[in-house]
């Protein structure tokens, strides 16, 4: 029991950092290798504690974003509005957080600040998309977890590419935040 709590808070705490820690499937993988959990319970857990800590963290950008410039802030939610006017966007948007194959920790960031948009379906659609992702890690891990390939997989997830895909990412957020999003007529 202690070993699924201490897994809950780290991944709740990984998903609550806005940059830098590692991806969830990985934290999964680490304790179907290390501690041989049972697969079905722990993408339970994964999900949860993972959709808890993002929201957590659009909350947080939510709350921090008065402190943040000004135009920025302009620029994202004017980016919103189109995105709740379209609804093409609409439904871009919760497949984007439903399939992201990239860290979702900037696009909850971004949601965070823009304060027209609806974090639950985001939540919802984040959710859905990890029990699916996670099932397919942990199963596969579980399938794996008596190889050396184990090995490679955590050497993996610390290396410069990995960390170069998190400062790529910080980029892109500022990139999207700097853009002038001017609403449609």
């Amino acid at each position: 029991m202690t070993t699924y709590l201490v897994a809950g808070f780290v991944i709740a705490l990984a998903n609550l950092l806005p940059a830098f820690a590692p991806p969830t499937w990985s934290i999964l993988v680490y304790f179907v290798f290390k501690e041989h959990m049972n697969p079905a319970l722990l993408v339970v857990l994964g999900v949860s504690c993972a959709t808890l800590g993002r929201s957590g963290l659009a909350l947080t950008f939510r709350k921090i974003s008065p402190r943040l410039p000004r135009g920025y802030v302009t620029n994202l939610e004017q980016l919103g509005s189109r995105i709740k006017t379209d609804s093409k966007s609409t439904w871009g948007l919760l497949f984007l957080f439903f399939l992201s194959p990239i860290s979702s920790a900037q696009l909850f960031e971004a949601a965070g600040i823009i304060r027209n948009i609806a974090l639950r379906p985001l939540l919802m659609a984040f959710a859905l998309g990890r029990v699916i992702s996670y099932s397919f890690y942990v199963s596969s891990a579980s399938a794996l977890s008596s190889t050396s390939l184990g090995e490679l997989i955590a050497r993996e997830i610390t290396s410069p590419a990995a960390i170069a895909l998190q400062v790529a990412l910080i980029v892109g957020l500022i990139t999207l935040g700097n853009v002038k999003w001017k609403s449609e007529p």
